[in-house]
């Protein structure tokens, strides 16, 4: 079970790579429900099948569940015991031997993520079986409104002890401690906004509206607002009605700058706004330099292949799983993502086994004086829960 693409794409080539595996069939079952029943069908050693699917192969496929062992890429995407996908893999968690989850972000946004991971694997025996007695025993509440609690604080001592209980199943393994990795490079390429874009900067965050000619821009909350400094960050907001409102092209000139710096070398950008895809294809389109979105099989063997000079990829979308380090070296963040999970795997994306040049460079596009800022700092504090957020934006706009 992983990630569509991976699924489809990053596990058949991996299959395919070891002489060891030669021996084994595998089906991949991605597709229409149909293409799905037909390759579950095939006699095969191995059966992959994209996570979304979960709920289908257990509730509505019709095939027996019989799988005596079940491998899961990305277990953190199974964090939240109340998705569809969790419960459905609950259901037939008995009839599994042996399950195994693979993790390179096992607790992203805080401890209270691994006890639906660990229910999973071991159904319950080392953390509990039951979500409330999880948090009873190893947590206190934290921001909370009268009875309602909205983040939890681990009790003094909680996390050696959480540590404890789950070491004898757990194994992690960096590869900087057993690959020769690339030494991996961060910078930062600072953008500057001029006198009046920083005072329409300014107004957002003082006023939670900015009058403009092209329409109203609302913030009604602090983690709503924050998503409309990004935007206002990167150079371009959505009015009220949806439409896209021209800020500034600090960030464009950046990454024009950054390739050309590249001198031809293949440069990987992730966006994080769809205005941000269509003001960088814009000015690439204008610069006459080739470009492509990541989102297909056949767009991530030509990036891989070196055909792609500069691709683009969302990191929702392509953070997990994809073997990229093929097709170059250079990671430019356009616009920043509050996931620490979601950054790490897209660095991991160049910065991996497979990499062939020595160095992994990602550079980073920030706009001086802005939330850019402060989600730099709390990536790099590893301290990127929904309170950081909150905290952040409020320490932003002096509350």
């Amino acid at each position: 079970m992983a990630p569509i693409r991976v699924a489809s794409f990053s596990w058949p080539a991996e299959i395919e790579k070891w002489d060891h595996l030669k021996g084994l069939k595998y089906s991949v079952a991605v597709g229409t429900a149909a293409e799905r029943r037909a390759a579950l069908k095939k006699p095969a050693d191995i059966y992959l099948i994209n996570r979304e699917n979960v709920q289908w192969l257990v509730s509505d496929s019709g095939i027996p569940f019989d799988f005596d062992m079940v491998v899961i890429d990305e277990l953190s995407s199974f964090k939240n015991h109340q998705t569809k996908r969790f419960r459905a893999l609950m259901k037939v968690r008995p009839k599994v031997k042996r399950i195994v989850g693979l993790t390179g972000t096992p607790s992203s946004n805080g401890l209270m993520d691994l006890w639906a991971e660990f229910r999973l694997l071991d159904m319950g025996e080392r953390l509990g079986r039951f979500i409330g007695q999880y948090r009873t025993s190893y947590f206190r509440p934290d921001k909370q409104n009268g009875q309602v609690v909205f983040s939890y604080k681990p009790l003094p001592g909680a996390e050696k002890q959480i540590y404890g209980k789950i070491s004898d199943i757990t194994i992690s393994m960096k590869s900087a401690d057993h690959l020769q990795m690339p030494e991996l490079i961060n910078s930062r390429y600072t953008v500057y906004l001029s006198e009046k874009e920083d005072s329409h900067y300014a107004d957002l965050k003082k006023d939670l509206v900015l009058q403009l000619p092209d329409g109203d821009i609302t913030a009604a909350n602090a983690a709503s607002l924050s998503g409309k400094l990004s935007q206002m960050a990167n150079g371009a907001v959505y009015t009220d009605a949806g439409e896209t409102v021209a800020i500034h092209e600090r960030k464009l000139d950046a990454l024009e700058d950054i390739i050309e710096a590249a001198n031809g070398k293949p440069v990987l950008v992730a966006y994080w706004f769809r205005h941000d895809l269509e003001r960088i294809t814009e000015r690439l389109y204008k610069l006459k330099i080739p470009c492509s979105r990541l989102d297909t099989d056949s767009s991530i063997r030509k990036w891989n292949a070196g055909e792609i000079p500069v691709a683009l990829i969302h990191p929702a979308s392509a953070g997990h799983g994809l073997n990229l380090q093929g097709g170059g070296n250079t990671l430019v963040w356009f616009g920043l993502t509050w996931s620490l999970e979601l950054y790490q795997q897209t660095v991991a994306r160049l910065w991996r086994q497979g990499q062939q040049s020595e160095t992994v460079v990602v550079q980073h596009i920030i706009t001086k004086g802005t939330i850019d800022e402060r989600i730099m700092k709390a990536l790099s504090e590893k301290d990127t829960t929904q309170a950081a957020l909150i905290d952040a934006v409020k320490a932003d706009l002096d509350l």
